[in-house]
């Protein structure tokens, strides 16, 4: 058989659109051929900025047929892991490094909410941890940049690390576990990154500051 090929799935973030217009601006990215679109919610505690809520997410999951993949980088995920659910999000990620005790608990909640978990790696966060999880997880977020900021520079130095997690995961016996990609993707790593493991790229500033949306889009729908 030959190898099988498959595009990458690109998840625009909308941290950079319009905070008035954010709907308007996910049925936009999904019209210019957008796979997911990843929403970046932040609290203000586990990182600097204060973005949104689940209301949002709600506006935004009513005027999109694809999924959204809500990035908790919140200090309490567990407080608010239902009513992101409840807005209709696919995809609920978050951070080890939160104040959660238990993250296994927090991860089976998620899915028991009827989402599919997904667990983010922070640039120190060892790869190993995904062991302990590989079994709770449909989804390994690695940040190629500290999460808080959109704009910022790319870490190659991550792509070990892709291979890392997609090699752990397949000795786990969860080759079906997709590994996202975010933080500074653009048309000049995407195909490393694919090439390393990676299934879905989250772009923000890329997508969002572009011209031309839609080119920038297929851009990022490298094969591997």
């Amino acid at each position: 058989m030959g190898r099988v090929v498959m595009k990458a799935i690109v998840a625009p973030s909308i941290l950079g659109c319009d905070h008035g217009e954010l709907a308007s601006a996910a049925a936009g990215l999904e019209k210019d051929g957008a796979d997911w679109i990843h929403l970046d919610v932040m609290d203000g505690v586990f990182v600097p900025v204060l973005t949104f809520g689940a209301g949002v997410a709600r506006s935004i999951c009513s005027k999109v047929s694809i999924p959204v993949d809500a990035h908790l980088m919140v200090e309490c995920p567990a407080e608010l892991i239902e009513s992101f659910a409840k807005a209709g999000c696919r995809y609920i990620t978050i951070h080890p490094e939160s104040s959660e005790k238990h993250i296994h608990k927090v991860l089976g909640s998620i899915r028991e909410l009827g989402c599919s978990p997904g667990l983010a790696l922070n640039p120190a966060t060892p790869p190993d941890i995904i062991r302990w999880v590989a079994d709770l997880v449909d989804l390994v977020l690695i940040m190629t940049v500290n999460p808080g900021y959109g704009g910022q520079k790319h870490l190659s130095s991550m792509h070990s690390k892709v291979r890392a997690v997609r090699r752990i995961l397949d000795e786990s016996g969860r080759e079906d576990v997709l590994i996202s990609i975010d933080g500074g993707v653009d048309s000049s790593n995407a195909g490393k990154l694919v090439d390393a493991g990676a299934s879905v790229l989250v772009s923000g500033s890329y997508i969002t500051s572009s011209s031309d949306s839609a080119l920038a889009i297929e851009s990022l729908k490298v094969t591997r």
